[in-house]
């Protein structure tokens, strides 16, 4: 008897046990009631259109219902919201980061905690270019419904030339497969049937395609066309070896990577793949602006094609390298290009391409905004925009991220210090919401050695 009476004791801690996890699962630890609603008062907004004092933005779930100034407020609309004071705050559209990566090779522990720190530092949204997507479709997906704390990601097949996946981070991304046969990471050559893999590589979730390397020009044409006609972006790098830049700009894209690939068009020879990239020629940028870069940036600007800068790239990239492998371009010509660019009026968005280390407590994109700001001419608004509405163009979210506007997501960071004097004043950001939902930075956990043990 005193069996039977144990065995039934185990079983009714076993489904309170499981109509705990029933209850979690109905209630995602960081998704808000639909209904509440909260009016934040008395603050200044800023975007890359400069600042709005004595606002008061109110929210509604996951979406903002109404942005006003303050002495404007209706008893209707003050009646049953929780009002939150910000006097001498400053509120902004959440960050994007529209270069990372994640899962190469997949690490759930330590892409968690990258995502975390990316939420608590105001990065709402995050544009993935490549990785193993099966890693991370599902961190977009916990991330959207609540489970865990991190941006939005949207992320993006590879196609390559079979040349490509030779490189180690191929295997990283396809265990269980051979690389280039998998359906977000396609080997592509003149047999390839074009539509299936775009459907393919559409089929895993990913909203865009990323033309990666070592692809002749009519392929990269024929992709562009492909992915657009069944509805997909196109992100490319800006040279696709041995496609030059004027040939990826040619076939369309929606945004090219890294400036320094521009540079290349005054490469005589250019390389010939992307294992066998060489630096720059530099001396064509000795005697100021290019008028073969102007004709590049001026075209992307007719074109609509956002250039993806990622500065900070080129930054580690001097810091690693070495007599034997020297870096292919320099901080001080990127961001000359890109600064360029900006006064060509190409529509420049603000990418890192790399995370900063466990023990720094804010996420590369603030680097990376610096770096727009102390050395490729931006205005502290016109790194906030880029980082903004230009990121969620990248992510095809203008609609409903990268402003603080009525129907919009409840995307948006409060800060101390106004960020518009001062880009570092990111920095002093007080708490983070994200489709309605508060995160304090007071909350934040550091990335602990346990996510992170290699990171030394």
């Amino acid at each position: 008897m005193k069996r039977v009476i144990d065995i039934l004791r185990r079983a009714a801690a076993l489904l309170l046990v499981f109509a705990a996890g029933a209850a979690a699962a109905a209630e995602p630890a960081f998704t808000p009631p639909a209904d509440a609603r909260v009016l934040y008062r008395n603050v200044t907004l800023v975007d890359g259109n400069g600042a709005r004092p004595a606002m008061s933005v109110i929210t509604r779930g996951p979406l903002i219902e109404a942005v006003l100034p303050d002495g404007e407020l209706s008893a209707a609309q003050r009646e049953g919201a929780r009002v939150v004071d910000l006097s001498g705050r400053f509120l902004l559209p959440g960050l994007i980061d529209s270069h990372q990566h994640l899962a190469t090779p997949p690490d759930r522990a330590g892409a968690e905690a990258l995502m975390r720190r990316q939420l608590y530092s105001g990065v709402t949204a995050t544009r993935i270019m490549a990785d193993d997507l099966r890693s991370v479709a599902e961190l977009a997906r916990a991330a959207l419904v609540g489970e865990i704390a991190g941006p939005d990601l949207a992320f993006a097949a590879v196609a390559a030339g079979p040349s490509f996946f030779s490189d180690p981070r191929t295997q990283a991304i396809s265990a269980g497969w051979r690389p280039g046969e998998t359906p977000w990471a396609q080997s592509i050559d003149a047999r390839t049937n074009l539509p299936l893999a775009i459907a393919r590589a559409r089929g895993t979730g990913a909203t865009a395609l990323k033309i990666y390397a070592n692809l002749p020009p009519d392929l990269v044409r024929r992709l562009t066309a492909e992915a657009h006609r069944q509805g997909m972006r196109v992100w490319a790098h800006g040279m696709v070896f041995p496609t030059s830049p004027a040939q990826v700009i040619a076939a369309g894209p929606d945004v090219i990577s890294h400036t320094c690939y521009l540079a290349y068009q005054l490469s005589n020879p250019r390389p010939a793949s992307y294992q066998q990239r060489f630096p720059v020629y530099y001396p064509a940028f000795a005697n100021g602006d290019n008028p073969v870069i102007a004709g590049l940036f001026r075209e992307m600007r007719r074109r609509g094609i956002i250039l993806d800068a990622t500065l900070r790239v080129y930054r580690e990239s001097e810091r690693r390298a070495t007599s034997a492998r020297p870096t292919y371009c320099t901080l001080d010509l990127a961001a000359r290009l890109t600064d360029q660019a900006r006064r060509e009026g190409v529509t420049i968005s603000a990418g890192t391409d790399g995370e900063t280390t466990r023990d720094n407590g804010f996420p590369s994109l603030f680097e990376e905004l610096e770096l727009l700001v102390a050395r490729a001419g931006f205005t502290p608004a016109q790194a906030i925009r880029a980082a903004t509405e230009t990121g969620a163009a990248t992510i095809s979210q203008s609609m409903v991220m990268g402003r603080i506007a009525p129907g919009f997501l409840a995307n948006f960071l409060v800060t101390r210090a106004n960020p518009l004097d001062n880009i570092a004043n990111l920095r002093s950001i007080q708490f983070t919401v994200k489709r309605g939902r508060r995160f304090d930075r007071s909350d934040f956990r550091p990335i602990s050695r346990a996510e992170m043990p290699d990171d030394d």
